[in-house]
């Protein structure tokens, strides 16, 4: 049970991760037209003007304190993994992830995308040590495993108008790993399935029902590892305060929200569909707006963005444009699949008289001896 456990632990947790980011979110109720301003309209008031905040808040705790962190408990709760455990955890499924993706290798998009990570990672209240790989593709993403292995998509960097707004998305995976947000939730699938196994046992049907449990139990992980609702307000929370903590204007992150909104309704497709269903919600903006106003004092200046931003936007830029165009050259070869061999034969194959010229045959030529 233990190996089966463990197996479908991981192909959940990883299924989970790949998928989730700063829009992972189920969507809320559709709200009044008549106590609300059409959805279009707020993006753009709150872009041209940032949220007023204080000069001096008055924290009710330490998890509402910017200058307590590192110093406070967040990610307690119950949690069957040790970090160490955590960290192997997510080794092996970064393996996973790097064997089954293609990453930029290029040093400076690396070093930078690296830097800007590990600069708000230095002020966020991780306990394990961060590394922060680039993937090669189009989607606008980000998502970080258990134990600190962090992937940021391409596409997300070229998204990005300002390196805060890249910040702020970078801040919001953080915190899902100083959380333990993945660890917390294979946990409660864990004792899920130790509730059921007694009462399958004790059941009518016995050892019987539990052998047909056990090839079953890799929907438990798919179905509790998914973000709820609470740890993605959590990581709302929490990365608006590391990247303020870290110097970035946090109004970038509410930006980055609402541009997505306002984009994808104006280009229907432009967040991708593992994401369509779980867009970046108008409660959610609010939310952070609250947030910033309440538990964020304000600073004389902020990092909005750098020329190194710049520079590295349009060298990856570059990279990606090269890539494309060398997938597309007219020479290359490509692979032709099964399906369109089998299709190929449906159409021709009963005429005896045809032939596929493209594909290969070996012949024995006449005048050679059959050997025994």
């Amino acid at each position: 049970m233990n190996i089966t456990l463990g197996k479908a632990l991981r192909l959940g947790i990883l299924a989970t991760f790949a998928g989730s980011t700063v829009f992972a979110q189920s969507p809320p109720p559709a709200p009044d037209p008549a106590k609300s301003q059409p959805q279009s309209e707020k993006p753009q008031a709150s872009q041209d003007k940032p949220i007023q905040q204080q000069d001096s808040v008055n924290p009710k705790n330490s998890r509402e304190d910017v200058e307590a962190i590192g110093n406070r408990g967040v990610g307690k709760g119950v949690n069957f993994y040790s970090l160490e455990r955590e960290i192997a955890l997510g080794k092996g499924l970064a393996q996973e992830v790097e064997r089954s993706s293609k990453l930029i290798d290029d040093p400076v998009v690396t070093e930078y995308v690296n830097r800007v990570g590990q600069n708000l990672v230095r002020n966020s209240d991780a306990r394990v040590p961060f590394t922060i790989k680039v993937i090669d593709s189009d989607e606008v993403n980000a998502f970080a495993l258990p134990g600190g292995f962090f992937y940021v998509n391409s596409g997300l960097i070229l998204r990005a108008q300002e390196e805060s707004e890249l910040a702020g998305v970078m801040a919001h995976e953080i915190s899902h790993v100083t959380a333990r947000h993945g660890t917390r939730n294979a946990t409660k699938g864990e004792m899920m399935q130790l509730a059921t196994i007694p009462l399958m046992l004790l059941g009518p049907v016995g050892w019987a029902g539990y052998g047909i449990y056990e090839g079953l139990n890799i929907a438990i992980p798919l179905t509790y590892l998914k973000f709820s609702r609470d740890a993605e307000r959590e990581a709302d929370f929490l990365g608006l305060q590391y990247m303020y903590k870290a110097g970035y204007d946090p109004n970038a992150f509410v930006t980055f929200f609402e541009r997505i909104q306002v984009d994808e309704k104006r280009r229907p497709g432009t967040i991708p569909k593992v994401f369509a269903t779980h867009p970046p919600t108008p409660d959610r903006i609010e939310s952070a707006q609250k947030e910033i106003a309440r538990i964020l004092p304000n600073k004389p200046e902020y990092i909005v963005t750098t020329s190194e931003f710049d520079s590295v936007k349009g060298r990856l830029r570059n990279i990606m444009f090269a890539r494309k165009v060398q997938d597309n050259s007219p020479g290359k070869p490509t692979l032709r699949t099964r399906t369109e061999q089998t299709d190929k034969q449906k159409t021709g194959g009963n005429d005896p008289n045809s032939t596929d010229d493209d594909r290969p045959t070996l012949k024995r030529r006449p005048d050679s001896p059959l050997t025994y």
